[in-house]
Order: C-alpha cells, then structure tokens, then sequence
C-alpha cells in the first residue's frame, strides 16, 4: 500500500500492538475469539490444504483456523511487521509450526495465481484503500471455487440498538482506548473506518460485482459484526 492513508494505518498499528489483543477482547466483551472461530469453520469440512490468513494481526484467527482444520497449514500475512511479530512469539508459545509468517500488501499479493484452498481474513476490508482492488487480489491467489470468508464489523440495522451501539463506537471506544491502549487516536480511527464502510448486503453486492459466487452472510454480535463467505 503506498498512498499516505495506508502508511499511517500501518504506523497505527504498529503503536498498539502492545494492547491489540487486550483491547479486541474489551471492546467485543470477550466474544471475538468466539466469532473467529465461526469464521474458520466457514471454510468448510473439506478445506485442509493451504490456507491464507490475510491481514492477520496477532494470528488469532490463523491459530482458530488451525483449530478447526488441523491437517491444514497457514500462510499469515499481515502489512505491519511489529504486530506481526507478536503473532510468531504467540506462535513459538503455542509450539504452532504449521503457520508460515509473512510482510505482505493485500494490494498486491506476493502469490502466484490459484496458489490457495482457502482465504480467511478479520478487520482487513474496512482497512483496505482500494476495497475492490482488495477483493479481486484476494480472489487472483485462492483456487476457483474454494472458500474466502471476511470477517468484518459492520453497521447494526435495528432502530434503537442502531442508536446505543454508535454511542458505544463512537464515544466510548476511543475513551477506552485511550486508557487500555494509551492511543486515543487509533481509536478514534476505529469508528471513523466503519462510517465509509459498507453494510452487510451492499458488501455482498460488491463481492459479487469482484467476481465472487454463491456470496453469502451472517450475522453476529446483534448485528454488529458480519461474516461474509464467497467462492473465489
């Protein structure tokens, strides 16, 4: 990613990897590792192969892939080599050597084409400068017809839970952040990514509109975060 706005993403994350993990569990009250796991399982029973888990921070959601699909093994990419190395000294913890850790721009994949079973990625779309570009470069290296699963917050749609959650998001978050992270605004970045982001179905359109088949989602978290599955 070369434009301004992805470097700065890039410094951001590097500034709270200390508290990424701590501050995922606070804001999710503890349910993302739950709703990872959801996501991993969405590749499906027969996915076993090579997987590529993009964007992926501190490698939770590489570690729940292999939860899910033991026999497989995983290629973690993620932009910033500082949270990065958080996620190989969590692997080195675990004795996890089936994870394969590496740089990478979601913009441009260092993978030839169809070099992939599976693709699972959490937090990267709303994060991406180029979100079709994005899209497309993910499909470019996962096999036609195998499984890309994206795991993103996104916009509730019931009338008063709408109101209190944009409180919470948008007020409080970034206070929390603030005090657990000592980056209010990083967090602050948080809430302002999810106002140009797409809801649920006009993302589905636009997986659809990448080259994606049979795109389909679900909701979680009372319609505050969203799985979406395609086929590549």
């Amino acid at each position: 990613m070369s434009s301004e706005r992805a470097k700065q993403i890039q410094r951001m994350f590097a500034r709270i990897t200390r508290r990424y993990d701590l501050m995922n569990r606070v804001m999710t009250g503890g349910r993302d590792q739950a709703w990872r796991r959801q996501a991993a399982a969405q590749l499906g029973q027969s996915v076993d192969g090579l997987i590529l888990d993009l964007a992926t921070g501190t490698g939770d959601l590489a570690f729940a892939v292999r939860q899910c699909h033991p026999h497989s093994r995983v290629v973690a990419v993620d932009f910033s080599a500082p949270i990065l190395r958080e996620g190989v000294r969590k692997a080195q913890a675990r004795g996890e050597r089936a994870i394969t850790w590496a740089v990478g721009d979601a913009l441009a994949l260092p993978f030839p084409d169809a070099t992939f079973d599976g693709c699972t990625n959490a937090f990267l779309l709303r994060n991406a400068v180029d979100l079709m570009r994005c899209l497309r470069e993910i499909r470019r290296v996962v096999k036609p017809g195998q499984p890309v699963v994206c795991m993103e917050i996104t916009h509730p749609q019931t009338p008063i839970f709408k109101q209190l959650f944009a409180v919470y998001f948008y007020r409080l978050v970034p206070l929390i952040g603030g005090i657990i992270a000592g980056d209010l605004q990083a967090y602050r970045y948080l809430p302002d990514s999810l106002t140009r982001f797409p809801p649920a179905e006009p993302l589905k359109q636009l997986m659809q509109a990448a080259g994606y088949r049979n795109v389909r989602y679900h909701l979680l978290g009372l319609g505050t975060m969203a799985i979406h599955v395609g086929e590549a």
